[in-house]
Parts: C-alpha cells; structure tokens; sequence
C-alpha cells in the first residue's frame, strides 16, 4: 500500500469529486445566467460569458459520457 493511499482516504476523493462537481454546475449556471441578464437588461451580447458557460456544460457532459463508457 502506497503512502498517499494511507494517507488519504475514499471518502475524502468521493467529497472533493462531488464539491467539484456541484462547483462546475453553480459556476456554468451562474455565467450563463449573467450572460442572459446581461443580454435581456443591458441589451448587450456578452460573448465571453457565453464562452465560459458553454465550455462548463460541454465538458462536464462530455466527462460524464466519458466516464459513463469506461466504468
């Protein structure tokens, strides 16, 4: 058994896989909702919100095929 496996345990990777997941929604959510308020209030095309939160929810589905396929 390797060190870091003593030192760090199952439950702490499954807690940090999940708070960085749970992080890159909020954080998708979160540009994609200040781009449509930006949008709908300013009257302004904010192309690199749209950017960020794109690229949030295409790499998160495509971790998630990913991951689905390979388990």
């Amino acid at each position: 058994m390797s060190i870091p496996n003593q030192v760090i345990d199952e439950r702490f990777l499954r807690h940090r896989q999940r708070s960085t997941s749970i992080a890159g929604i909020v954080g998708g959510v979160l540009a994609l909702s200040l781009f449509l308020y930006r949008h709908y209030v300013d009257h302004r095309w904010n192309w690199d919100l749209l950017a960020v939160g794109l690229t949030i929810v295409v790499v998160k589905l495509v971790v998630m095929i990913w991951s689905h396929f390979t388990d």
